[in-house]
């Protein structure tokens, strides 16, 4: 079979990571999407020089590299800006992406592990099938505090993001992640022979 790459999403806190993790150990080749965002708006990035173009050499630090919280301050307060620093790094993540598929055996199964699939056109045309990872919200906010935020933070993270719902309309399997460890790991089991099986071609019908 050829390459069949996986879009894996779910919102903050969900354990779309660790169920990234769990893939990976049964034989997905993952490519961490978030990973590929900071590499193409490093100095020798494939977006670097579009995005201090547009936003001005006040985004760069002393270092030549962009200061991630002044540009923050920007794109997040102002949906246009976003818009268009999206329009930078998208094309350039999606280059990216493609780049490290043509080095996998035609055999692969390939995981994106995305945050803004649902949000976003990020990898669109790139991959064949879609695995949303769902959690309570009370747990996602546990989750997310023991990073280290406040639990205001986690529930305006929550609400920038694509709602359940919305991730459900483009799902072909949800992973849900509502129990322990063990639990979760049964559930990747199921997801990863769904997803062999979605990836094995079909038999031509006899004549």
């Amino acid at each position: 079979m050829a390459v069949f790459v996986v879009g894996l999403t779910g919102g903050i806190g969900s354990g779309k990571t660790t169920v990234a993790s769990m893939l990976a150990t049964r034989g997905a080749h993952i490519i961490d999407c978030d990973g590929l965002g900071r590499l193409v708006a490093e100095p020798h990035g494939r977006a670097y020089g579009a995005i201090v173009a547009h936003f001005g050499h006040g985004i760069v630090g002393a270092d030549g590299r962009l200061d991630r919280p002044a540009l923050a301050g920007i794109v997040f307060s102002d949906p246009d800006a976003l818009g268009a620093l999206n329009a930078m790094t998208h094309p350039a993540i999606d280059a990216e992406i493609l780049e490290r598929l043509r080095t996998l055996p035609d055999d692969s199964i390939v995981v994106l592990d995305m945050a803004v699939l649902t949000e976003s056109q990020l990898g669109a045309g790139i991959y064949q099938y879609v695995v949303v990872v769902e959690a309570d919200p009370v747990g996602r906010i546990d989750r997310i505090i023991r990073r280290g935020l406040t639990e205001a933070d986690a529930r305006a993270r929550m609400a920038s993001q694509a709602t359940d719902d919305q991730r459900r309309t483009i799902a072909d399997l949800i992973v849900p992640n509502t129990g322990a460890l063990d639990e979760l790991e049964r559930a990747v089991d199921i997801a990863w022979i769904a997803i062999r099986r979605a990836a094995t071609p079909a038999a031509p019908a006899p004549d």
